[in-house]
């Protein structure tokens, strides 16, 4: 009976040492097809090639925003390439507002292998290349979706924008993992962890969660957890009838533009202070800008 318990754990003890050298097979699904805007369907997004700080090449996709509108710094989930999300550019893109898209590494074209260490330092690399594109820290809403939601979330603090927005975000890896896997030790397993709820109070900006009611891979009490721990302003809207991946076609994007438009108030016209007896003359609003 001895001599079966002692298999038992080894056996345990080598499949756990297994899983940590193939966890991040799991963690990411990357398509590394390197795909041209123009061939998903998309006019006026550019291809952008630019180095990592360790010289690796990345790859994004870019259009700039219309005047007065910001841009979005958006990190994907954990599959496909930005190809996939054409549908989401279009739709944020029609609305005037610009969008930096990072392909991962080994993510539709860029090079490397990804890892929570490395995208992190290539989040700070894709700002940083958008601002040398002309945009300002004001102009830029940081965004994540699903994994990289936990990548904006750790970008935020170190880069200031003018939001931050967490589309189906999760409080870790280890958390979601073990939705599938209870009764493995995950959190001495998994190197990779995206801990989104211990960073989400450095956030100093203001802050838009938006999830799924029917999320089936990220239940929506993540996002809760990660909404309750997160500092002033913050905002949290679920959308009832959206799963994981049907967000925006559920109406979330419409919620987030309103969000992002409600940052930069409608100027206020100050009128004159009449004094007693005598009149005041406007500027008709037709002839302001004359």
């Amino acid at each position: 009976m001895l001599n079966l318990f002692i298999a038992l754990v080894g056996i345990f003890a080598l499949f756990c040492i297994v899983a940590r050298l193939l966890h991040r097979y799991f963690v990411y699904v990357p398509d590394p097809t390197r795909v041209m805007p123009k061939d998903a369907g998309l006019s006026g997004v550019e291809e952008i090639v630019f180095k990592a700080a360790d010289g690796t090449r990345l790859i994004a996709w870019f259009r700039p925003a219309q005047p007065g509108k910001p841009t979005l710094l958006y990190f994907t989930g954990n599959s496909g390439n930005t190809a996939d999300r054409a549908g989401k550019i279009k739709a944020i893109t029609s609305d005037g507002y610009g969008v930096f898209m990072l392909n991962y590494r080994r993510f539709g074209g860029s090079g490397g292998r990804p890892t929570e260490k490395r995208n992190a330092a290539d989040a700070v690399s894709a700002y940083d290349t958008l601002r040398g594109l002309g945009v300002v820290p004001d102009d830029v809403v940081i965004y994540g979706e699903s994994l990289g939601s936990a990548v904006a979330t750790r970008l935020c603090p170190q880069r200031q924008p003018k939001a931050l927005v967490l589309e189906a975000p999760f409080t870790s890896v280890v958390d979601v993992g073990r939705l599938m896997w209870p009764l493995l030790p995950l959190k001495f397993i998994m190197v990779d962890q995206y801990r989104t709820v211990d960073r989400i109070d450095q956030v100093d900006v203001p802050l838009f969660i938006v999830h799924g009611g029917r999320d089936a891979t990220i239940p929506v009490d993540h996002a809760r957890r990660v909404f309750h721990a997160a500092s002033e302003p913050k905002t949290l809207r679920v959308v009832s009838k959206a799963g994981h991946n049907d967000l925006f076609e559920q109406g979330a994007w419409t919620q987030v533009r309103d969000f992002i438009a409600s940052l930069t108030p409608e100027p206020v016209v100050v009128l004159p202070v009449a004094r007693a007896g005598q009149p005041v003359e406007a500027v008709a609003a037709a002839n302001a800008d004359k």
